[in-house]
């Protein structure tokens, strides 16, 4: 049986996930918006967005262990790859990548047992920032970020279902584009990535051996000598 979800859709909010935070009531909430004021990305960052995008946070508790609820940014992204198709690929640990720019990001917020997950897509961008892309290069119209962000919840409810041991490890390794890459992360560390953990961690071969690299503990994992992301 389906996970009853409340879809609540909105064109403007000041932020998806502290709407959503403050409209749940302990049954699955979606709060789905074009638009947002004060959008926010992984450590406070501001969000930049595409005049046509898809701004998407839920509202749920997916009694995951405390430990292991990092790990749902890294199944939020592998649900957003089943919504959108084609050949996208995800840059550990939080954005979705459409030939090899950003499209989009993803946020996991914890507040005792809620957790808000969102989802932050470029649906249609004529002329983004470099680095930046978007999913379509025409307009998909106003409807598409409601039928997106709907798909995209529901999948991610049934992807969580499988819990914290089946949460997609070899399907996230298929599709990290992080991995092969020289990567640094902050405040200095260097190394090229090998690998994704069984606890979603990103292991990485450094000039003092192995290293796993855990989501909530790091900030920027960015290409060496490239900029790190926005969003």
């Amino acid at each position: 049986m389906a996970t009853p979800l409340t879809i609540i859709a909105l064109e403007v909010v000041d932020s998806t996930q502290d709407e959503a935070r403050q409209r749940y009531s302990g049954t699955p909430l979606v709060v789905i918006a074009g638009a947002q004021r004060r959008g926010r990305g992984r450590t406070g960052a501001t969000w930049e967005s595409a005049p046509r995008a898809l701004a998407v946070s839920l509202a749920w508790s997916p009694h995951w262990p405390v430990s292991a609820v990092a790990r749902l940014t890294l199944v939020a992204g592998l649900a957003a790859l089943d919504v959108i198709g084609g050949d996208g690929g995800l840059k550990w640990p939080n954005d979705v990548m459409i030939g090899g720019a950003k499209a989009g990001g993803i946020l996991t917020e914890r507040y005792g047992d809620t957790v808000i997950t969102g989802l932050g897509l470029n649906l249609y961008w004529p002329d983004p920032p470099p680095g930046f892309g978007a999913l379509t290069t025409a307009d998909p119209g106003a409807d598409a970020a409601r039928h997106l962000g709907e798909r995209w919840a529901e999948r991610l409810l049934q992807r969580a279902a499988s819990g914290p041991d089946g949460w997609g490890r070899a399907e996230y390794l298929a599709r990290c584009v992080t991995i092969g890459e020289e990567i640094a992360w902050d405040p200095d560390g260097r190394g090229t990535a090998t690998g994704i953990a069984s606890d979603g961690g990103l292991v990485v071969m450094t000039s003092a051996g192995e290293v796993v690299l855990e989501s909530g503990a790091v900030r920027t994992v960015r290409r060496r000598g490239g900029p790190g992301g926005r969003g």
